[in-house]
């Protein structure tokens, strides 16, 4: 929360600068108080509200915040989300950042129900990856679990993902997983090992040395179903690289237990919000 707290607190002061709010300071009487409807403008799933909430009180004590809908949930065009009470300049000063927030949070819930639901009726996960804005991971991958979705790893420190320049650095799969046993073992750190393959003949070598997790990346469906036939159930698979929600039905058909999307976070528009005074 304290990490929440300053990024909120970093919008603001990137927002308000030297002078602050110029405009509201020169047009709104400062003792004026009112209400204001922060209102859904299009279709999708909210999250966010709390981070509403906090932008608000951050910005004036005396606001009175009231969140109408539950994150995870589904709004509509119309629909109220958020009710604010108290001065009108505290309330328009707060205005850019709560929205930008809830925003850019609503939009990538919003993408990630859509592949969810596309994957409806198989086995398959949904993961979210390390591509996000720098110093919002932890709430992009928030939101993407209020759309449905799951979290991979939350960065470089609590799994071990063994990708392809490691595999080269390493001088192949079987020494840079060889490498990695020794290290954790020697630093007693304890992280499950996944490795990324790009072929059938890497996914067998990746299978003799029982990892927890192989990555497909990039593979064609008809190759996926081959490595999942292959796998036989050892080991859980996961694919990676350019799907849409053109392609993933059919990649999660295959048979593979995860879907990793990097475009959950990092290509989602935003779902549209308005703040209206009262």
């Amino acid at each position: 929360m304290l990490i929440l707290t300053e990024l909120i607190r970093t919008a603001l002061d990137e927002d308000l600068g030297e002078h602050g709010d110029i405009t509201t300071l020169a047009t709104v009487d400062p003792d004026a108080t009112g209400q204001a409807r922060i209102v859904a403008k299009a279709s999708g799933i909210i999250a966010g509200g709390f981070i509403v909430e906090q932008v608000f009180r951050l910005v004036d004590p005396k606001l009175t915040v009231n969140v109408l809908c539950e994150d995870g949930s589904r709004v509509e065009p119309g629909q109220d989300v958020v009710i604010i009470h108290g001065p009108q300049c505290s309330i328009l000063t707060g205005e850019r950042t709560a929205l930008n927030f809830l925003c850019h949070l609503s939009g990538i819930a919003s993408l990630t129900a859509q592949f969810v639901e596309q994957v409806k009726g198989t086995k398959v996960r949904i993961l979210d990856t390390r591509k996000t804005s720098p110093g919002m991971r932890a709430i992009e991958k928030y939101a993407v679990k209020m759309g449905g979705g799951h979290n991979h790893r939350i960065g470089l420190y609590d799994m071990i993902l063994i990708k392809e320049n490691h595999i080269t650095a390493a001088g192949g799969i079987t020494p840079a997983v060889n490498r990695c046993r020794e290290y954790t073992a020697a630093k007693n750190i304890q992280a499950k090992l996944e490795v990324e393959t790009r072929n059938l003949d890497e996914v067998k070598e990746a299978l003799t040395l029982h990892v927890d997790r192989i990555m497909l990346d990039n593979m064609k469906p008809e190759r996926i179903r081959e490595a999942v036939a292959l796998v036989n159930g050892a080991v859980k698979l996961e694919v990676s690289g350019g799907i849409d929600l053109d392609s993933i039905r059919e990649i999660a058909e295959t048979g593979v237990d995860y879907i990793s999307i990097g475009k959950l976070t990092h290509s989602a528009n935003s779902l549209d919000f308005s703040l209206l005074m009262d």
